[in-house]
């Protein structure tokens, strides 16, 4: 008999490309996690991890940073979002944005805000695309546009450049407007960039971030940066009225100080980033690439019976059937070798035809 707590059901060494959220956890993570156990600390954030996660995100951020965990991406948009807004508040972001598209209405149903979206062509926001929806201030019958939402890496792969979202920022605030910023993979945006985080987000003035860990690399852990205090309203209230407050924090702490010591959050951002780049490379010459890589994801066009066979072999998902757009994300355990066999088995499966 196996002295296993349970049998393992899965091949720990097989890895697809559906999802960043697919993979497993550092192991950084779990060593953090297997230092906080044991004994007591106090609950609610109360602890000392809690603590000394605040003083390092504003070594990150800057000295007026607020840092918030939270259970999830979602949890961390909902409560961002709430923390800027008016109950006659609506939020304008990209018809792509994950707030928009996969939140189940969670803004809208548990914020009570309406969303303004804008379509784009690569997931971006701009002064004039805010303009085309941003009106009605002062009219009762029309909710107020008072928060922009950008997302840095965006849901198309694509990344602002530092330039392109101060210009995003200066606009909104012009207008009177917040700027909550989707983070979910703002590591990747990072190290794409390769600047710093505070230089697209608190030095050109974003209010409120969402910050991912999950997709980079942890387990179940997000956080609410408020990087303007003055422009929320109060945050642990809003926290807990969305089912956000964690008892056991330490362990959520925990996980976002492994990412933060040593820079752990940059080397695993730019692994992920360097694999997509040479998945791309690796097939570009039987596939259209679609949008170049510049995070984490490669978008590319497949015939439908080559995805269908594809995906007997590895996890991914078609991002457009009309077109048969797919989209292949890299984790932090891509390796080159996951990168090599899949690359043939597209070769091996366009040849097929």
């Amino acid at each position: 008999m196996s002295d296993a707590v349970i049998p393992r059901l899965h091949d720990p060494e097989h890895r697809g490309f559906a999802s960043d959220n697919y993979s497993g956890v550092l192991p950084e993570v779990l060593e953090a996690l297997a230092i906080v156990n044991g004994g007591h600390q106090g609950a609610y954030g109360a602890d000392v991890y809690t603590e000394r996660l605040g003083a390092v995100v504003r070594e990150q951020f800057g000295d007026r940073a607020q840092v918030y965990p939270v259970a999830n991406g979602t949890g961390a948009n909902v409560v961002s979002l709430a923390m800027l807004a008016d109950r006659w508040t609506s939020v304008v972001c990209a018809r792509s944005a994950h707030i928009n598209v996969d939140e189940c209405g969670a803004p809208e149903r548990l914020a009570g805000l309406k969303l303004e979206v804008v379509d784009t062509p690569d997931g971006k926001l701009t002064p004039e695309l805010i303009d085309s929806v941003a009106y009605g201030w002062g009219d009762e019958h029309h909710s107020e546009p008072n928060i922009v939402s950008v997302t840095q890496s965006t849901e198309l792969g694509t990344v602002y450049t530092v330039e392109e979202l101060k210009a995003v920022v200066d606009h909104a605030h012009g207008k009177g407007m917040a700027v909550h910023l989707d983070g979910a993979r703002i590591a990747n945006a990072a190290a794409a960039l390769d600047v710093p985080l505070r230089a697209f987000t608190s030095d050109i003035g974003v209010d409120v971030v969402s910050f991912g860990g999950t997709k980079n690399g942890l387990l179940g852990a997000e956080a609410v940066i408020v990087l303007d205090p003055d422009k929320v309203k109060r945050p642990l209230y809003m926290r807990k009225l969305s089912g956000q407050l964690i008892s056991k924090m330490r362990f959520v702490s925990a996980q976002l100080l492994a990412l933060f010591e040593n820079d752990l959050w940059l080397t695993t951002a730019r692994r992920s980033n360097a694999m997509a780049q040479r998945l791309a490379d690796s097939v570009r010459d039987v596939v259209e690439i679609t949008r170049e890589p510049q995070g984490n994801a490669v978008f590319a066009i497949l015939p439908p019976a080559v995805t269908a066979r594809l995906q007997e072999r590895f996890a991914f998902y078609v991002w457009e059937d009309s077109t048969g757009e797919v989209r292949w994300m890299c984790g932090f355990d891509t390796s080159e070798s996951d990168i090599d066999a899949f690359a043939a088995a597209v070769h091996e499966e366009m040849a097929r035809g």
